[in-house]
């Protein structure tokens, strides 16, 4: 009962700290996740149900495949479009090539972020750049280059430090639709076959602090006014990898949500300090093993003074010399059939007590199996003799 008292202990501890961090006021994450499932201030969830009337769809189809599976085992209705927002984009050779066919049978990529796949960018003929930390500037504005787009004084993301920019090498292919007040492109739309790639390097932009705030809400769908009105794909791959909500396991949601993964962490210590610390003070005690007693003694002493007590001494005497011989065959391994000289002789080997006082033991026992019947006297003399070569043995 103790153990299980100490287990819920913990265990209602662990349920407590638990619930309490999960509804205690959150702090502020000002963490850049980019995903369209978060509503943090620098996550995507209001671009993302704002976007399918942007594109005149009844929806965005939300894609949870690396870029390669997605346009070979998917697809995608031709002509459409394929929205990726995050940090940095990463992909292989074999997902270059797919959306460079994907492009160039007509559809559109729109790929916003910081940093890019040098493969697709030497393809495409730009590069992305991150000018030194010292350089950073925060009242950095940007502008579209469209004079029906532009605002009255740019629109300025002081969450951005303003050290990224693009550079582009292909003019024929080409259209910048966005500087920054250095004159350094930001946004590239540029054709290849039927379709076009538009590189957008603020990704900060389309997050819910600034699609949310007054100043700087039409930004975001002025730079995607450039794409289609067709049916969109927005990929979460890059950000979320390939399992969607209804495919998480218990585990992972527990590890996606910060106050259950410390209730479990610390479930876990306690039930290793659990299995060492209590288990081993409530361990039972380990029961003393007393030897085993030899009784033998013990019965020959009740049969003695059974007889002794009745006056039947001629038994007595007979039981002590039964008693005595059993005892030379089980200790020394002598055969007690015939009690002569050469019995004497072995008797002595095997002891070691003197030839003359195992020949005078043994005519004494020879004695008395002779008698017919034993006096007190003569158990009390065949008894001195037993115990005095007891005695000579032992010494």
């Amino acid at each position: 009962m103790k153990l299980n008292r100490y287990f819920f202990i913990l265990l209602a501890f662990v349920l407590a700290y638990g619930l309490f961090e999960f509804y205690r006021p959150k702090p502020i994450d000002w963490s850049a996740s980019y995903r369209n499932t978060d509503k943090i201030p620098f996550g995507t969830r209001a671009l993302y149900e704002l976007l399918p009337s942007v594109m005149g769809q009844a929806s965005v189809k939300n894609v949870r495949l690396p870029v390669y599976n997605f346009l070979t085992e998917s697809k995608p209705v031709t002509p459409s479009n394929y929205v990726f927002v995050a940090r940095s984009l990463r992909f292989d050779d074999n997902d270059v090539r797919q959306l460079l066919r994907y492009v160039a049978r007509g559809n559109g990529v729109f790929l916003s972020a910081y940093y890019f796949p040098d493969t697709l960018g030497r393809v495409l003929g730009f590069r992305a750049l991150v000018k030194p930390p010292r350089l950073k500037d925060t009242l950095l504005t940007n502008q579209f280059t469209n004079p029906a787009l532009q605002k009255r004084g740019g629109y300025n993301f002081f969450h951005d430090d303003g050290r990224n920019y693009l550079v582009t090498k292909d003019a024929r292919n080409t259209v910048v639709l966005a500087r920054n007040s250095r004159n350094e492109p930001t946004y590239l739309r540029i054709r290849y076959g039927k379709g076009f790639f538009y590189i957008h390097n603020l990704p900060l932009a389309l997050t819910n602090f600034f699609v949310l705030d007054r100043k700087t809400s039409d930004y975001a769908f002025k730079a995607l006014s450039y794409l289609p009105a067709r049916p969109t794909y927005w990929d979460e791959y890059q950000k979320q990898g390939r399992f969607d909500d209804d495919e998480q396991s218990v585990f992972r949601y527990v590890l996606s949500q910060p106050a259950l993964t410390w209730a479990y962490y610390l479930l876990v210590v306690g039930l290793i300090l659990y299995a060492l610390l209590a288990g081993k003070r409530t361990q039972r005690v380990i029961p003393v093993v007393e030897p085993p007693r030899n009784t033998s003694l013990e019965f020959v002493q009740t049969v003695g003074r059974v007889y002794y007590q009745q006056g039947d001494h001629n038994h007595l005497g007979q039981k002590m010399i039964q008693f005595f011989l059993a005892h030379l065959r089980e200790r020394y391994g002598l055969v007690t059939t015939t009690l002569d000289a050469e019995f004497a002789e072995a008797l002595s080997r095997r002891t070691g007590v003197e030839v003359s006082d195992a020949q005078d033991l043994v005519q004494a026992l020879q004695a008395a199996r002779r008698t017919v019947t034993l006096s007190e006297e003569d158990v009390l003399i065949l008894n001195g003799k037993i115990e005095n070569f007891r005695q000579a043995v032992a010494g």
